[in-house]
């Protein structure tokens, strides 16, 4: 068995496929989503959406009744572990009126997504890239081996090349990048379905609790009244 896989590793071919195909998903989605891929395999292990889920419903349910008894500026009162939901709490409770707190959840909810879109598109470029990197180790070393014909001792080392890159790709296409990206992609779903709905019922929250400002009436508006009913009288 270790035999085997002695032979089926090729520094190489490792080298041309995985980095260049880091080097293409870099090209394609920027440094700073690139950064973040090392943080998005955690989750793979440990998110439990489905779990998040119900403990922001069991938490919106004491921020309801604290709201109801005590009003909203007390909603801070309730402990939570989950970060999004304890910053959203302590927006709610400090929110001067509803719109401050709708633009704030609007933002928070287009920031979290344009993260999560970034990283699944960058493992999925690298599931697109290796492909066909490895047709090109392929191409690579198929030319090695005819440029060889009269030197039987180089044709296996570029035909290894030529099937090693192939196998290469296929490996980090199809159970690497690719399923990671599915998986990312099914996860960022799911919690931005929890958070959606959490933020919809604060907002509930802050139309009952918070009156929005009502814009000033300008002096010439105010008296242009008075003035018609004077001719009016008149």
């Amino acid at each position: 068995m270790l035999a085997f896989l002695g032979r089926t590793f090729d520094p190489s071919a490792l080298l041309l496929v995985f980095a260049g195909s880091l080097l293409v998903a870099f090209i394609q989605v920027g440094a700073d989503n690139m950064r973040r891929l090392p943080g998005t395999l955690r989750p793979l292990l440990h998110a439990h959406p489905c779990a998040d889920r119900d403990a922001a419903r069991r938490a919106m349910l004491r921020v309801e009744h604290v709201t109801h008894l005590r009003g909203i500026g007390c909603a801070d009162r309730v402990s939570t572990t989950a970060p999004f939901l304890k910053r959203a709490i302590d927006q709610l409770a400090n929110a001067p009126d509803e719109a401050q707190f709708e633009r704030w959840a609007r933002d928070e909810l287009a920031a979290r997504s344009e993260r999560h879109q970034g990283v699944i598109r960058a493992w999925s470029a690298i599931a697109d890239a290796a492909p066909a990197l490895g047709m090109a180790g392929t191409i690579i070393g198929l030319i090695r081996m005819f440029a060889a014909m009269d030197d039987p001792g180089a044709i296996g080392p570029a035909m290894a090349l030529a099937l090693l890159t192939t196998l290469y790709g296929l490996v980090l296409a199809n159970m690497v990048a690719g399923p990671i990206a599915a998986r990312l992609a099914l996860l960022s779903e799911m919690e931005i379905g929890w958070q959606l709905e959490v933020l919809d019922r604060m907002l509930d929250l802050a139309r009952a609790e918070l009156v929005s400002p009502q814009p000033a009436l300008r002096q010439a508006d105010v008296a242009r009244p008075r003035q018609n009913s004077v001719r009016e009288a008149a």
